[in-house]
């Protein structure tokens, strides 16, 4: 099987993966709090369950993005993940007490820590100017599994039986449910996804270097004009062959150049799926000279890290804000949030898709701006519109509607961004750990947003003010910062010791 099959047939598995973990909170949001409250569990329980999900992914994220950039490997630490998931999953749909349901929570939380090594994988085997379409399509198919997500719930609430000691009902029955589902992908992963061979993540970065290696050859063969001609030649083939980096051998009087010629081509004709012993030697160590410091406190890096908490904050504020205020102002029910929350998924859905043609055309930081004028737009109509509303019931639905339809909008735009630069500014050598930082950024803010939220749903001004306040703080630092939202120089990236992923 060539390569260009393995790296489709690994993308469909990454999708799967992303589209099963949108599922799985679509399945069992809905009905946790019942289930809770047959476990005679108290309210505040709902936020402990809630929140212990994304605590441990946010804590095991930047360590299983660790592993993978020591290991440049990722299928075997999606396996080790996804038997949390599983194990997680099947203690939901035991479910004897409070405290097993808690914990099932928490240990399914560890399984999406893999999504760390699997944005590092995508940063490494993607051109940079294909990355934010390859991000936006992944961010779509989680949106795809809360889309079609409640649609299982409409057979799952149907289930009453016994399996075994175990009793299978419409709240159980989504942890039994997840929990196949990601067996099935257990098998998914096993025949399907690969580990790209080093030299395909060679030649991703080999047409931005191009110039710069060819600078670097005519200059060696000027120095070395007056030398024999048997002494040239090795370095005017290894450049010919251009199969990977290291080629270029420098002329040693106290070494037969024969030798030095042979060991040159031999590093260019080794098999490709092998990588060469001088590149493991180096990516065995990404860590070596790495400071957290000197690669997190950059002024990019920091302007990416608070658009990322700062629009997951608000959106998770808002979603829980959303349900208490359409019971209030429109007296929805089930169904009705239901359809809203379907409708908002098609226009998310609709958003990725839409950046991920935008992205294809304008720089990501063009992409991140538009995005972050549309929620601003949104947070000045909410605090107008949504604090108090205003008029009879078709203007203040026609008022809601308005509000959550450009907070949703502008969600695509600055997601995608926000982590396409966060992946070009951030070293490709240890992009596993950095996306575990940033997604664990995000994970404290989908805990702090519904927290905030929850405690202030009948003091709107104060809860939404303090969401304009933050997107106004984001859009000053962006535009102090936008000159250096950019991809490095390819010639940084070459002098770097992780150009070679």
């Amino acid at each position: 099987m060539d390569n260009r099959r393995k790296k489709k047939l690994s993308f469909i598995s990454i999708g799967l993966i992303f589209l099963f973990s949108g599922v799985e909170y679509a399945v069992i949001l809905p009905t946790i709090w019942r289930y809770l409250q047959t476990l005679d569990a108290q309210p505040y329980f709902l936020g402990l369950a809630l929140s212990a999900f994304s605590l441990s992914g946010l804590l095991s994220g930047p360590l299983f993005g660790h592993w993978s950039d020591r290991t440049r490997t990722t299928k075997k630490i999606i396996l080790f993940a996804n038997l949390f998931e599983i194990a997680g999953n099947f203690m939901y749909f035991v479910g004897y007490s409070k405290w097993l349901l808690l914990a099932s929570r928490l240990v399914a939380g560890i399984g999406t820590g893999a999504g760390s090594s699997i944005f590092g994988f995508l940063t490494r085997c993607t051109a940079p100017e294909d990355r934010a379409t390859v991000f936006a399509a992944v961010m779509a198919s989680r949106q795809a599994g809360l889309l079609i997500g409640p649609a299982f719930n409409i057979f799952l609430r149907l289930c009453d039986f016994n399996l075994g000691p175990f009793v299978v009902n419409k709240y159980t029955a989504p942890g039994l449910f997840m929990c196949l589902l990601w067996i099935l992908l257990q098998l998914v992963v096993i025949f399907m996804y690969w580990d790209l061979p080093y030299l395909e993540r060679v030649k991703v970065q080999d047409s931005s270097t191009n110039k710069s290696r060819e600078r670097e050859s005519e200059q060696d063969v000027t120095e070395g004009k007056g030398e024999e001609n048997d002494e040239e030649k090795p370095l005017i083939d290894s450049q010919e062959l251009g199969g990977s980096y290291g080629s270029v051998v420098t002329p040693d009087p106290t070494r037969k150049q024969n030798s030095a010629a042979s060991n040159a081509i031999m590093n260019h004709i080794s098999p490709t799926h092998s990588p060469q012993p001088s590149v493991t030697l180096e990516s065995s160590s990404p860590f070596k000279n790495f400071s957290i410091t000197r690669e997190f406190l950059r002024e990019e890096v920091v302007v990416l890290l608070a658009a990322q908490f700062i629009t997951l904050f608000n959106q998770t504020a808002l979603e829980t804000m959303v349900t208490p205020l359409t019971q209030k102002y429109f007296g929805y029910g089930e169904l009705e949030n239901s359809v809203m929350y379907c409708l908002c998924g098609v226009e998310v859905i609709a958003g990725f898709l839409f950046v991920r043609w935008l992205s294809r055309r304008f720089a990501e930081r063009v992409v991140l701006a538009s995005g972050l004028t549309i929620c601003n737009i949104s947070a000045v109509w909410c605090i107008i519109f949504l604090a108090n509303p205003l008029g009879g019931f078709p203007w203040q639905l026609t008022e809601f509607i308005i509000g959550v339809f450009l907070q949703v909008l502008g969600l695509p735009f600055v997601a995608v961004a926000q982590v396409s630069l966060f992946s070009k500014v951030t070293a490709e050598k240890t992009q596993g750990f950095s996306q575990g930082v940033r997604r664990s950024v995000g994970g404290l803010a989908t805990i702090l947003g519904p927290l905030w939220a929850g405690g202030l749903t009948e003091n709107l001004y104060i809860m939404l003010g303090v969401m304009m306040g933050l997107l106004a703080l984001l859009t000053i630092m962006l535009a102090f910062s936008y000159d250096r939202l950019v991809e490095p120089a390819s010639e940084e990236r070459a002098d770097s010791p992780d150009s070679c992923g």
